[in-house]
């Protein structure tokens, strides 16, 4: 865990990072991609630590890649390349730079290490982790298999290297349905997301089994919510992520992942719209949709919330946090992530 009342010290000595309007004002196009959600006093905050860490991406010759669950700042301040977990999976693999930063939960930067093994991989926060990647590991994998013989395994991309390295292909929720069409067998394994799994299966003419894990931010949500607020908010346009429960997923106007959601919302450009996922992915996309009014509840993932400007800047200037993965657990997950993004290429996904 990090010693954050040293870091600030430390980190003191060597920036200014006292709120300061000044260098606010002299950000301000950057400041416009997310003015409709920070405020100017907390952008006032906020500057000085974009300000220096895109001034060390440039010395340490690092890049940073950001899920679209990242907070404004994050993503819309100091995020190289944003995406969902498909998009930034690939564009690891096309970067140049020596130093990569996750800017999202861990298991996001060992996908990173294991398509880069020769790149540094620094992780902001080690305890971001994820409900559903630790809710399987490779012995559920076994278990699987040996229930149903011969069916292929299909693991979602929310998994540790070791899960990864037991599986035969990964999947993301955007290219989940795609890749389990594409497989052989009538019988097909997916793990570790029993919504994400039997979501697939309602649309898909396979015999799709699953490991019963879930994530802690869809999970929540009912089918009851959503009715609630048609009743309270009619005319709001509904959009729920995939790994939603399937009964949740009926009741949304439009289902699909980070990338999906937010493809949908920009070409339909409804009124009011909730989105059912999390609670970053409607701030991240507001000053760009302004005739939108995005409503209603969210929840929020506390892994991804770990992930701060602060934590960044720290890594980027130490160099504390780097992520490894076993040589040849990594060559195996490597053939499993290869395979989806091979298969995605040649699906036109």
């Amino acid at each position: 865990m990090l010693d954050l009342p040293h870091v600030r010290s430390a980190l003191s000595e060597h920036y200014d990072l006292t709120p300061s309007p000044e260098v606010a004002e002299a950000m301000a196009d950057t400041y416009a991609r997310m003015a409709r959600v920070v405020t100017p006093p907390d952008w006032a905050i906020y500057a000085p630590y974009v300000k220096a860490i895109n001034a060390l991406k440039k010395e340490r010759n690092a890049v940073i890649l950001g899920h679209n669950y990242m907070t404004p700042e994050i993503f819309h301040g100091v995020s190289d390349y944003v995406g969902d977990s498909l998009q930034i999976a690939m564009k690891a693999q096309e970067v140049d730079a020596e130093v990569i930063v996750q800017a999202g939960v861990h298991f996001m930067a060992e996908t990173t290490k294991i398509l880069c093994p020769e790149k540094t991989v620094l992780m902001p926060d080690m305890e971001a982790g994820c409900s559903l990647a630790e809710s399987i590991t490779a012995g559920g994998i076994d278990e699987m298999r040996a229930k149903y013989p011969g069916a292929p395994v299909v693991t979602y991309v929310n998994t540790t290297a070791e899960v990864k390295a037991a599986s035969d292909i990964c999947c993301t929720s955007s290219n989940a349905l795609q890749i389990v069409n594409a497989m052989e067998s009538d019988t097909v394994i997916m793990t570790p997301d029993q919504f994400l799994a039997q979501n697939v299966a309602n649309q898909s003419h396979k015999n799709v089994v699953y490991w019963p894990g879930s994530c802690i931010v869809h999970e929540q949500y009912t089918a009851k919510d959503l009715r609630d607020f048609r009743e309270w908010n009619p005319g709001t346009r509904l959009i729920a992520h995939p790994e939603c429960p399937p009964d949740v997923v009926e009741e949304a106007d439009f289902s699909g992942s980070t990338s999906g959601i937010i493809k949908y919302v920009t070409d339909e450009k409804p009124q009011k719209a909730m989105l059912i996922t999390e609670c970053s992915m409607a701030s991240n996309i507001a000053d760009e949709l302004p005739e939108v009014d995005f409503v209603g509840p969210c929840n929020m993932c506390p892994y991804m919330k770990k992930i701060s400007l602060e934590k960044i800047l720290w890594v980027l200037h130490t160099g504390e946090n780097e992520v490894l993965v076993d040589p040849e657990v990594g060559a195996k997950a490597r053939a499993s992530v290869q395979a989806m993004i091979d298969m995605s290429r040649k699906l036109g996904l």
